[in-house]
């Protein structure tokens, strides 16, 4: 057996996984005075190298459509010149899927982890969402309340930036924001067709800066978000949290570093973290006070789980046996449609940022006698926005020709388009949930994750209201629908799971210790020294994207992490 590399010195807290929670984390407790170790499994990230938000196709000999040959699908499964993404299968880190499931696993390997693409769509959690059962009987109550997390909410805010408008809508709690930026053509037509459907159609609430912040430039309009942001106007972990906490003096970093497990003692306290440093293929160890885990949802719970020791034989913190179960994705739907009022327009700079600047929360829930329980949010694409490889595939598929007629359809196309995408509420259920593969194990020899996915008929019944909806909305912009927009489904049209990439739950949180792994600090209940940071703990997945919720739950975490530290309790 190779040795294993052990260190002698005993860090603070290390910190497993560098996205919205672990960056949060790390961000919170250095400035605190606490030391931080923070391991990612994939590589430090330079901005000025990694990002590509102003690159053109002819700045590359490929064209984009993949160095070397490399099929473009395949090496970039968002688009070459998006930031550095993850992907959804890695060469030598399979995930397999039980018999009758469908689940697309997506994981970033790079400082910041997710949070350096993702939409930056920020949106609290509302009161209901985190008591769904006292709501109308299903799933469970969270151990907190949203009083409790909106100090915590307003931290996060305040820090990283948001911006949208106090609209006093239950099910869109408001915030503390920066001034939106108004909407653009399009969005004016859907906000008319929407407020004569009565539904509402707001800002949207964006992790974006229309104003000077913390020593980062407001946004300067190139719409261009997916590829990442050099200036830091976007909000990334890496950038607005990681990088600054470096400054203090209080952050180590260990790159290329793949968690392999927790190491316990006889008491069942966490004393190291087992990791593969990926560049010497070796085992190494570290000692640690505490650890907090937050490598992505289902990641997490993957590392639990391989922590296998005589005290813990079914993974660590999992005497309650929920590690790896109550998985849920959001609820994801699409349709896109063609709108005669935007044909012929003159062309112009959609100015403004990346993303919808405006958005639909759920609008019917006080409403009696709906076929499925809680509900959907709508995000709104359309515009002007660059053209990249791979735009023009439907005008293609849609009108004969070649040449200067072909051309001039294509051109007349762009910009005609409206798309609605919704987001819904997935209830926990039995058939949903992760565990290890028996015989799978990946380049490094850890066990890897096996999926189990179903949908129930809540889910199944939402996405047909969200069909009525959006066939009513391009209807009465005067338009006609041209098809099912989210590019993974079933055949139904509601998206395979995990697709949407809202996955979450695996570790959840509760009040007693038999069917709960965390308390409401996000503490293990077995293991006083482990704590989880990401979405993992969420007992719920409501309609709203998880990320802010995440920065505010572990910046709660961290402080109290900080504060049992300085008790002598951690």
């Amino acid at each position: 057996m190779p040795q294993v590399m052990r260190t002698a010195e005993v860090h603070d807290v290390v910190v497993i996984g560098s996205g919205a929670g672990g960056g949060t984390v790390t961000h919170v407790l250095a400035n605190m005075g606490v030391k931080v170790t923070l391991i990612e499994a994939g590589p430090m990230l330079n901005p000025a190298r990694d990002y590509k938000e102003h690159k053109m196709p002819y700045d590359y000999e490929h064209r984009a459509a993949g160095p070397a040959g490399e099929a473009y699908a395949g090496k970039y499964p968002f688009g070459f010149f998006l930031a550095p993404n993850g992907y959804w299968d890695i060469e030598g880190e399979p995930y397999t899927t039980g018999a009758g499931s469908k689940f697309r696993w997506f994981r970033s390997r790079i400082m910041g982890g997710r949070t350096n693409h993702y939409g930056r769509i920020t949106l609290r959690f509302a009161d209901y969402d985190f008591k769904p059962y006292s709501f109308d009987g299903l799933g469970d109550d969270w151990p907190v309340t949203y009083d409790e997390i909106a100090p915590y909410y307003d931290k996060a805010e305040r820090f990283i930036g948001v911006c949208g408008s106090r609209e006093g809508i239950r099910s869109a709690p408001d915030g503390q924001f920066q001034e939106p930026p108004p909407p653009r053509a399009h969005e004016v037509l859907v906000q008319r067709a929407s407020k004569s459907l009565g539904i509402p159609c707001i800002p949207s609430r964006m992790s974006i800066i229309t104003k000077n912040h913390n020593g980062r430039p407001a946004c300067h309009w190139c719409g261009q978000c997916g590829r990442g942001c050099v200036t830091a106007s976007n909000y990334s972990s890496s950038q607005v949290q990681i990088f600054p906490a470096m400054k203090t003096g209080n952050v180590k970093i260990l790159s290329n570093a793949m968690a392999r497990e927790l190491i316990t003692d006889a008491t069942g306290k966490v004393v190291a973290v087992s990791y593969v440093d990926k560049a010497t293929r070796t085992e190494k160890r570290i000692r640690c006070r505490a650890v907090v885990v937050a490598a992505s949802a289902c990641e997490s719970a993957r590392l639990l789980l391989n922590s296998k020791s005589p005290r813990h034989p079914n993974g660590l913190s999992n005497s309650s046996g929920v590690v790896g179960r109550y998985l849920t994705d959001t609820v994801g739907y699409g349709l896109t449609g063609r709108i005669p009022a935007l044909e012929g327009m003159p062309r112009y700079n959609a100015d403004g940022y990346g993303g919808g600047h405006l958005y639909m929360p759920w609008w019917e829930l006080e409403k009696k006698g709906k076929e499925f329980p809680r509900g959907y949010h709508v995000e709104i694409g359309g515009g002007y926005g660059m053209p990249t490889v791979g735009s023009t595939h439907g005008s293609c598929r849609r009108h004969e020709g070649y040449g200067e007629e072909l051309k001039r359809k294509i051109i007349g196309d762009y910009g005609v388009t409206v798309g609605f995408s919704g987001r819904g509420e997935m209830i926990p259920n039995e058939h949903t949930y992760c565990d290890l593969d028996p015989a799978v194990v990946d380049r490094w020899g850890i066990p890897v994750l096996r999926f189990h996915f179903r949908w129930s008929e809540h889910e199944l019944k939402m996405v047909k209201h969200m069909h009525q909806t959006f066939t009513s909305l391009i209807e009465k912009m005067g338009g006609t629908v041209l098809g099912l927009r989210n590019p993974e489904r079933e055949a139904d049209g509601i998206s395979v799971g995990g697709s949407i990439i809202h996955e979450l739950g695996t570790v959840r949180m509760g009040n007693d210790a038999k069917t709960s792994a965390l308390n409401k600090y996000c503490q293990s209940h077995e293991v006083k020294n482990l704590f989880v940071a990401d979405a993992a703990p969420f007992v719920s997945n409501p309609d709203k994207n998880p990320t802010l919720t995440i920065n505010a739950m572990a910046w709660r975490t961290s402080e109290y992490l900080a504060e049992e530290m300085r008790k002598g309790n951690v």
